[in-house]
């Protein structure tokens, strides 16, 4: 079909198309939702040492002050190196500082500043633009 190498392209070319009566790809997305699973977290009710004895107990609970781990947070930091408003993935700390994954990095905050988007289901969505096909007619 003479369209570039990638994902979304080849997505689009699967199956008959008959080009004599005219079917053709007519649009191309300018973006892509893109997934990656991020899972739920563990089971594990002791965390060992490298031989394999529990070093510490960690927490009963997965959910503090509201939040789990892997829950979509905007946050709004009123002061502070890190003032502004944030949106992430959030990593719950039984203390109430959570961590905050953005993409400029890590940040903490407090769980009086959040405010939930969506319940973490196990994947993290983002979107990348999809760079435009060239139409090249290659022949082959």
């Amino acid at each position: 079909m003479g369209l570039d190498k990638s994902h979304t392209l080849d997505a689009l070319s699967v199956g008959h198309l008959a080009h004599e009566s005219g079917d053709a790809i007519v649009r191309f997305p300018s973006q892509v939702l893109v997934l990656k699973a991020t899972g739920r977290g563990s089971y594990a009710r002791t965390t060992p040492d490298r031989f394999g004895f529990p070093r510490l107990r960690r927490a009963r609970t997965k959910q503090h002050f509201g939040y789990v781990t892997g829950d979509l947070v905007r946050t709004t930091v009123p002061t502070g190196k890190w003032a502004g408003t944030w949106t992430g993935r959030i990593c719950v700390r039984a203390r109430g500082q959570h961590s905050l994954s953005t993409s400029k990095g890590r940040i903490n905050v407090s769980h009086r500043h959040l405010r939930l988007l969506q319940r973490g289901d196990g994947y993290d969505y983002s979107t990348r633009p999809e760079p435009p096909p060239s139409i090249s007619r290659k022949t082959g």
